[in-house]
Order: C-alpha cells, then structure tokens, then sequence
C-alpha cells in the first residue's frame, strides 16, 4: 500500500497540473458519483493528509481519494496524443505557492454533489482527452480530470467521495497526527500510541493514532531503534515512544525528493532497506535472518518485517520456520533437524 510519503508526492504533482486552472472535462467512474458535474470548477489546491489525497474545488466541494493497495494518480498531457501511446508523467511540474491548508476536524458528508442539469448530457470531454483516458486508463480508470494543459487520470482508486470542504472531517477526522503535517502533533501521536492498548508495531500502523506511516517506515524505524515490534506500547515512556516516532518521521521527510524509498542510503534495488522486504535473508547488522510476521488484531492484522537477533527474539505469531528469501518463490520450510522456534543464519 502507498504510504504517506508516496501520497505527498502524488498530491504535490497533482496540485502543480491542476490548482488555480479551470476543469475543461470530468468524469468519476464510481457508483455514487456517476451523475456529478465538476467541469467549469476550479480546483483550489490538492493537500494530503496521511494516505488521503482531497482535491479542493472553488465551489467548496472535495474530491477524496485513497489509494489502497494499487492505486495511483497519473498525470498525461491534455493536447493530442503522439502515434506513440501515452506520455509519462511530466518530470518538470513544480508545485505551486500557497496551497490551501489541511482543515481539522470531522465533517459530516453531505448528499447532493454538483449535478447535471437535465438535458445538458455528459459534458463529454474533448475526444483527445478521451482517447488518453482509454489508451491509459481504459477499464482501471475511476476519475479524469481534465483542463487545457494537463489531464489527471485516477487508477484503480480504493476510495472515492465528494463531499463539501467544510465537513471532510467525516473522512479523515478519525484519523491521528498527519506525520508528515509541517506542524505535526508530536505529543498527540505519543499520546495516542501510550493508550492504544496494543503493541507499538501495531500501535505506529493505526491510522487512528498517526496517519501516514506503513509497513515500510514501521519495520525500518523499530530495527534502527532497536526495539520489538510485539512489545506492549503502554510499556514505553513517552521519550521513548517519541523517539520512534520521530525516526520514522526522519526517514519519510527525507525519502519526500525520491522516487525510490531507501532507510539505508542506496536507492539499487535490494540495497534500500535493512529488513521490509528481505525476510529470509541476513540481517545488515547482525547477519541473522530478517523474519516476517503478522502483526496486529485478527481484524486488522499486517505484515512486519523484523531481526530477531537485533529486535530481541521472535515474534509470538512467528513460529520459527525457517524462511526461503522474499521473492525466490520457494515455500517456506523448516529444515531438517532445525529445532523449533530457533532462527537460522542465511548463509548468504
């Protein structure tokens, strides 16, 4: 799932293509907004807040979006298309000044979108739009938004809502201190993790205490910190559990330029991480072997990535098999004579 950072970068992109400029075609592939009319508007701003991106309109409405597992926001020039096929992405788009700010609080969703006026038809987009949104989007695409520069096309979108700016607290006020928010709530996000009730690698994962923060940045703060992903949170002080919230915070502001996210310095391909995604093989630090277990309540359970030998033993849902390296394709088996529960060195 895209985390915090990736979503950033996605809004920033999103907000440089589309804010300040008026919207010459629309269209929402989605159930409940099908019949809404966003052409003419002018989109305000485009802001994150965690994993949540709100494209804000003049006409006070918010288009909301998540992206979920395989989501993605793609940006295509609006002009003809080259014989070629599609265009990337443009590389040059530079965020503009004075984007708005995130809103606090829960809102309401309100009924009503913008709609077609009877008889006005589908406010079809210029066909060079819709020829882009085929070739690129073709049955994945879920929204187009479209002005005389740039077209934003919304890919398998997990979730998508309009609702009145003033009540998009309804979608995200559930949710904890944006972690990446220039004034992010540190001694909220402490607070929240402290009374969770559960254990600080689930506690960093629930959005509901700090949005933004994944798999990814989890796993690789609590190895660099050193502490076990399946000890209690009510355990920690409140110094420490700021300690690994800030870690994580470092590591995300600083992958925010890259397209690669790295914790070690090097963006090659299986050199950027120090344990998510390399179960199954040594340990950077200790040369044990990275594990990977379940984390979390049975409703809510998520995979954590971890060093038994530098985080303080296993799992209680790792029962100690030994593991064939992410990616190989073998199953995991135990080898012969291993005793049980005891982690085995890669002798890679």
């Amino acid at each position: 799932m895209p985390e915090g950072d990736t979503v950033k970068r996605t809004c920033d992109r999103l907000h440089a293509a589309l804010a300040g400029r008026v919207l010459t075609a629309a269209e929402l592939r989605w159930p409940t907004l099908s019949t809404a009319n966003l052409v003419g508007m002018t989109v305000v701003g485009v802001v994150p807040y965690g994993k949540h991106i709100l494209i804000r309109f003049d006409s006070g409405w918010t288009l909301h979006s998540h992206l979920r597992m395989e989501g993605q926001w793609r940006i295509e020039h609006s002009g003809p298309m080259p014989g070629s096929g599609p265009t990337s992405d443009p590389p040059a788009l530079q965020r503009q000044p004075g984007p708005p700010q995130r809103q606090p609080g829960p809102p309401q969703r309100q009924p009503g979108p913008p709609q077609r006026h009877p008889g006005e038809g589908r406010d079809l987009p210029p066909r060079s739009v819709e020829l882009r949104a085929g070739a690129v989007g073709g049955r994945d695409l879920r929204a187009l938004l479209a002005n005389s520069e740039w077209t934003a096309l919304g890919l398998r979108l997990g979730e998508l809502d309009l609702v009145r700016t003033a009540e998009e607290g309804q979608l995200i006020g559930r949710l904890g201190p944006d972690i990446l928010a220039d004034d992010f709530a540190l001694a909220t996000a402490v607070a929240n993790v402290a009374q969770s009730g559960t254990t600080i690698g689930a506690a960093l994962l629930d959005q509901r205490n700090l949005a933004g923060i994944g798999t990814l940045w989890a796993s690789e703060a609590l190895f660099l910190v050193r502490l076990h992903p399946w000890r209690p949170a009510a355990e920690f002080t409140s110094s420490g559990l700021a300690v690994v919230i800030e870690r994580a915070r470092r590591l995300m502001l600083a992958a925010l330029p890259h397209a690669v996210q790295s914790t070690t310095g090097s963006r090659r391909p299986n050199e950027n991480t120090y344990v998510h995604g390399r179960s199954g093989r040594p340990c950077r630090r200790c040369g044990a072997t990275v594990r990977v277990a379940m984390i979390g309540p049975p409703t809510r359970e998520r995979t954590m990535f971890y060093c038994p030998g530098c985080q303080g033993g296993l799992a209680p849902t790792d029962g100690g098999r030994s593991i064939a390296p992410l990616g190989s394709g073998s199953r995991d088996q135990r080898p012969r004579g291993a005793p049980d529960g005891k982690p085995r060195t890669s002798r890679k």
